[in-house]
């Protein structure tokens, strides 16, 4: 598609929250902790630092990490989206009671101009002054206090929640509207998350000219013309302040409709260019926050990779391009990320989320504590867990997309039916309930090798195949069963800039080996990030009998299923290795890639 008019028209639309149930057991597991630790959470204390700007009497006491600090604030926004996208997924009034007493609070608290924050507003206007020393991000910050008004009001239907966002639009744009070109680079300059697309979503809401005007001035007009001309810039550049303005640039294009092409394309290539260029084999990219040289992975894998922060903004944006294009690229893309990065990044004992997910072989997982760190990568966290289920199935006008495979269901009220996926790779079964005439698509993952097998009702059934996916059209009736047989197989894949560095996947599965519990020691960063420290006896190597070649050309034989779902052992090499789905690797050691001698 190459108009704007014919990509707003074939767009994908999502379902409601609450028309989706997770039935895979790990899912329903990881959004249960979730939930779980939303309401272990003192709001009060979450709010303590906008009561002290706001003039507001409160007696609690502030978290500690990083909400005792210059970034105070930016959890109780992240808070906020998932306490909404929450209710709106199960309906637990309580998860509602709180989203609603936080967003009272927050009216109490905000200043007559409209100013709402958890730290002084000087440090926004020192930034306006290039004088950024001691206030950290302060635009970052408010993008999540503002983001998580929007979902309080989108997600749980809180007109105030609107109404205080309305204003604090407003006060953005009494700055915005002073700002010369030089200040707008000095702001720009420091890390402001995605302010451009929350203002973009709010501008979707109150059609404002002033909240319009504000989203454009975050908008990185030479950033965006960089990756629209296809050019690569990111070596150096950090990857979390990056990724969001992309998601603005797209949301601009989808709030403002015609003649915004620009930002689509810039979007889209910049997608490209991280997938291809910077990404690891579970979707995750970075090394130490930061985008590397194109191409080079194999030399920075260490204990500080894949900021999770960065997995979170790439699906969201993954997400909106596949709404958009329905481009089979951005579905495989989310289905492997969201396996093997998302829910890779939760402890599925306590719920608590990693930071960083080393790539280097011998290191492991470090979670966050529920009360103590706060790191940015804890409230992404707390949100991408809070919407499992959100880009399980999309529709069209009569089409139901098949997005990821996992066992879940969807009631799709406007066609009268109901889908019942369950899916044990390489078997994945629809069972539908109601009846109804649409179009079912399914996705042919890029990892099948060979062409599946569909049935219908216990019939063979031929297809066509256009563009990656299957369109089955005709009238669901109550209790029919489609299976569709996936060929997915072990393979090996290669990092670009050193073909003996391996990792294997089965299917969507990144595989992981079991590299023990020794001496799982930690360190912390300067920003109070804890990491993992290295077992110095773990080579990260492997030696194939026969020679790398051969052993490849025989991969199936050199993995030997154990009997556990989607785990084998390791064959005719110098060590003895069990691999197994990485996102299941939570208390010990790891590998991912190996390098082969």
């Amino acid at each position: 598609m190459n108009t704007n008019q014919s990509l707003l028209k074939n767009r994908l639309e999502a379902f409601s929250p609450g028309d989706i149930t997770l039935l895979d057991p790990y899912e329903k597991n990881a959004f249960s902790l979730e939930i779980k630790y939303l309401k272990s959470l003192d709001p009060d204390r979450l709010l303590r630092g906008f009561c002290d700007i706001g003039g507001v009497e409160s007696s609690a006491e502030r978290y500690g990490g990083w909400e005792s600090s210059n970034i105070q604030g930016h959890t109780m926004g992240h808070y906020l989206t998932a306490l909404s996208q929450a209710f709106a997924a199960c309906g637990d009034g309580e998860l509602k009671s709180t989203a609603d007493y936080i967003v009272s609070v927050l009216a109490e608290c905000q200043r007559e101009n409209g100013y709402l924050a958890a730290i002084p507003e000087e440090h926004y206007i020192k930034l306006e002054r290039g004088e950024p020393e001691g206030t950290w991000v302060p635009w970052y910050t408010m993008h999540k206090v503002l983001s998580g008004l929007i979902a309080a009001y989108e997600f749980t239907g809180n007109g105030q929640a609107l109404e205080v966002a309305s204003r604090l639009g407003d006060w953005v744009f009494s700055r915005t509207v002073l700002w010369s070109f030089e200040t707008i680079e000095a702001v720009l300059n420091i890390e402001y998350g995605g302010m451009n697309d929350c203002l973009y979503e709010l501008y979707s809401h109150t059609k404002s000219d002033r909240h319009l005007y504000a989203a454009e001035c975050f908008d990185e007009i030479p950033l965006f013309d960089a990756f629209y001309k296809g050019e690569d810039i990111l070596d150096g550049k950090h990857a979390n302040t990056t990724i969001p303005k992309f998601l603005g640039a797209v949301n601009r294009y989808s709030v403002l409709g015609e003649g915004e092409e620009f930002y689509l394309t810039a979007a889209m290539n910049f997608w490209d260019t991280v997938v291809k260029n910077h990404s690891y084999i579970t979707g995750g990219n970075s090394e130490w926050e930061h985008f590397g040289t194109a191409g080079i992975l194999d030399a920075e894998r260490t204990e500080c990779n894949c900021e999770t922060c960065n997995t979170y903004n790439m699906l969201k944006l993954t997400r909106r391009l596949f709404m958009l294009t329905g481009d089979r690229k951005y579905r495989d893309y989310y289905e492997n990320t969201f396996i093997n990065a998302i829910l890779s990044s939760q402890n599925p004992e306590t719920g608590m989320t990693t930071y960083f997910q080393p790539m280097a072989t011998g290191f492991f997982k470090v979670y966050s504590s529920p009360f103590d760190h706060f790191w940015c990568c804890t409230g992404s966290g707390m949100e991408s867990f809070s919407k499992l289920g959100d880009s399980i199935y999309f529709h069209g006008e009569n089409s139901l997309y098949i997005n990821r495979y996992t066992s879940s269901a969807v009631e799709w009220r406007e066609k009268g039916i109901t889908v019942a996926q369950k899916a044990e790779l390489p078997l994945v079964t629809l069972t539908f309930g109601g009846e109804g005439e649409a179009e079912i698509i399914l996705p042919i993952p890029c990892r099948c090798k060979g062409r599946p097998r569909l049935e219908i009702n216990g019939n063979a059934v031929e297809y066509i195949e256009e563009d990656g996916f299957i369109h089955i059209s005709r009238l669901w009736k109550e209790g029919d069963r489609l299976e569709l047989t996936l060929p997915v197989c072990v393979e090996a894949h290669r990092l670009p800039d050193n073909e003996n560095a391996l990792c294997f996947t089965f299917g969507p599965y990144a595989l992981s080996a079991d590299l023990g519990k020794k001496n799982m020691a930690t360190s912390v960063t300067g920003v109070n990030v804890t990491i993992p420290l290295a077992d110095e006896a773990e080579s990260g190597k492997i030696k194939p009998d026969g020679g790398l070649s051969e052993w490849l050309a025989h991969l199936e034989e050199n993995f030997e299923p154990t009997g556990e779902a989607y785990t084998f052992r390791l064959k005719n090499a110098d060590r003895e290795l069990i691999f197994a789905p990485h996102y299941k690797k939570y208390n010990s050691r790891y590998g991912i890639y190996f390098v082969a001698e």
